[in-house]
């Protein structure tokens, strides 16, 4: 469907998020929020989408964040229960997202960039949670998945700075997967893509919500004896896929996933 202020594009197994409002540095405001409910919403029915990219629109802004004009201005306000961007506050999604961050993710911009998987960013790209510098706080993620990120400390030295992160620190933080030049951004984004779509999508669900569900769990035991009852997994061997990688892999062939 049409969208105002975000687009959506799908190539193949590849949805393609983008942020629309270049002319805001892609700052979201409530009606931007309830589109991209909508369009996750889609994302995670749709069964013939394995791997989602977000991305900002123009080369300045992955996005500034919460759009404090918008506010300031009396703008209706409001978020739906998936958070941020639809996003933030979404811990039901087993499909992988891969954010490419194209310029400056500031605070809400940020913490849409931490709730992705796989971050890839643009030599241009700058990181920060600058909320308290305007009286706010970094409470749609920020301040909790930084931290599980990237250790206590080296999270708190930027969420007690509000301080601008290049990419190139952001990687040696951990929190950056791969730095690459503005032109390659996408590029390098639809490989990352491409390379778990030639996994099975039932085996990256299964992996990615054990791996989140077992750091929840209060130790590695608990993790490792509780991973069985996670609802991905157990579809993961009940599928066709969980059959047709050993059959291909005997059959000295390619598999054939059909992520069910």
């Amino acid at each position: 469907m049409a969208y105002e202020f975000i687009k959506v594009d799908r190539e193949g197994p590849v949805t393609i998020f983008t942020l629309n409002r270049p002319e805001v540095m892609n700052a979201l405001h409530s009606p931007a929020h309830f589109e991209l409910d909508e369009a996750f919403n889609a994302f995670a029915a749709d069964p013939d989408q394995w791997v989602g990219i977000v991305t900002g629109a123009g080369d300045r802004a992955f996005s500034a964040g919460n759009d404090l004009k918008h506010q300031a201005g009396g703008g209706k306000m409001g978020s739906p229960p998936s958070g941020f961007a639809g996003l933030t506050s979404r811990f039901d999604l087993d499909k992988p997202l891969i954010a490419a961050v194209n310029g400056v993710a500031m605070g809400g911009g940020f913490e849409i960039a931490l709730a992705c998987d796989l971050i890839v960013a643009s030599e241009a790209a700058t990181f920060a949670l600058p909320e308290p510098r305007v009286g706010l706080a970094a409470l749609a993620g920020g301040l909790h998945r930084l931290p599980r990120m990237i250790g206590q400390k080296q999270a708190m030295g930027m969420i007690l700075t509000g301080r601008r992160v290049s990419a190139a620190e952001g990687l040696n933080l951990g929190f950056v997967n791969e730095v690459v030049p503005a032109a390659e951004l996408m590029a390098a984004a639809k490989r990352w893509a491409a390379q778990i779509c030639e996994l099975s999508p039932m085996s990256i669900r299964a992996s990615k919500q054990a791996v989140y569900k077992g750091l929840d769990e209060p130790s590695l035991q608990a993790a490792i004896e509780g991973q069985m009852k996670y609802p991905a997994v157990r579809a993961l061997f009940s599928s066709e896929d969980f059959k047709e990688g050993p059959l291909a892999f005997a059959q000295k062939r390619a598999p054939q996933w059909k992520g069910r």
